[in-house]
């Protein structure tokens, strides 16, 4: 005769109530420790460097707003600003326009080649830009010295930069949009079809709109990583007036830490991150949508 183990009362209480609770706790603890990370970074930002030394904790006795003049200044933050915004624009665009198509055609072939493709794009995934830093360079030496000796006769490292930072993000983005799409009902593009419409208007007219949290998670995930991009821009872009924010603010680190300018480091710190914690702050639970929706299909 068999009898019911005395432990499982014990084992529905951690598993169902206690561990559950626990990883929240640990989550939303986590989620407060960097939240006040980001509140003290700019707390620094408004203090003199002898204020960060002296009281770190303290609020700044008056705000010196002067630290971003000089920031923006020693950092060169001008072009390296207007690079970022265009990088990060254009780029993010360029990958969802690319990898829209892809991934929709990827999740409605029949083929049996189209599984394999989608999983040499998770493939893609597990290689680290590290490893491919040599490669990386020498194929930009080859380019600017093909493009400025043989075909226009001059060459800008950033449209290199561009290429490589879309072609790199491409695996993310199919992936995540071919499992959303998945998650689509066919019913709404029979019935494009019996409307007339071919397979370039239903995707258009019908699967984009339908998409759209899905393509808003891709968007806003790759303007956060083209915008914080830093190893891509030192490899390809060897001049000052080509580089993006991250870089320039390592170029700003180099000069504050001679200078004792903390404070303004620390406002190019804000500079820089400030403007994606406000984005992801503004449409977090769009992309949390977007990148469940597809689980499981």
């Amino acid at each position: 005769m068999t009898t019911v183990p005395v432990r499982r009362p014990l084992a529905r209480l951690l598993g169902d109530l206690l561990l559950p609770r626990l990883t929240a706790v640990a989550l939303w603890a986590w989620v407060a420790f960097n939240l006040a990370l980001v509140a003290w970074v700019g707390l620094q930002s408004l203090k003199s460097s002898g204020e960060v030394w002296l009281h770190p904790f303290a609020l700044p006795d008056s705000p010196a707003w002067e630290n971003y003049d000089s920031a923006w200044q020693a950092g060169q933050f001008s072009i390296a600003a207007l690079n970022s915004v265009v990088l990060t624009a254009l780029g993010a665009f360029l990958i969802v326009a690319i990898a829209a198509p892809a991934a929709y055609a990827l999740s409605r072939s029949s083929r049996r080649i189209a599984g394999p493709i989608t999983g040499f794009f998770a493939v893609g995934l597990s290689i680290p830009l590290q490893t491919m830093a040599i490669p990386i360079v020498v194929a930009k030496l080859s380019v600017y010295t093909f493009m400025e000796d043989w075909v226009t006769g001059w060459w800008d490292n950033r449209i290199t930069l561009l290429v490589f930072e879309v072609v790199l993000s491409l695996p993310f983005a199919v992936f995540v949009l071919t499992g959303y799409f998945r998650s689509l009902p066919r019913e709404v593009e029979e019935a494009a079809e019996l409307d007339g419409a071919g397979p370039l208007t239903a995707f258009v007219r019908v699967i984009a709109p339908l998409a759209r949290p899905g393509l808003t998670t891709v968007l806003v995930l790759n303007v956060i990583g083209l915008w914080n991009s830093t190893l891509l821009v030192l490899l390809i872009t060897p001049l000052p007036e080509e580089r993006t924010l991250p870089a320039a603010l390592l170029n700003l680190y180099s000069t504050m830490q001679y200078s004792s300018d903390w404070g303004g480091l620390f406002a190019g710190i804000v500079i820089l991150i400030y403007p994606m914690v406000i984005l992801y702050i503004w449409l977090g639970r769009r992309v949390v949508e977007g990148m469940t929706a597809g689980i499981g299909k």
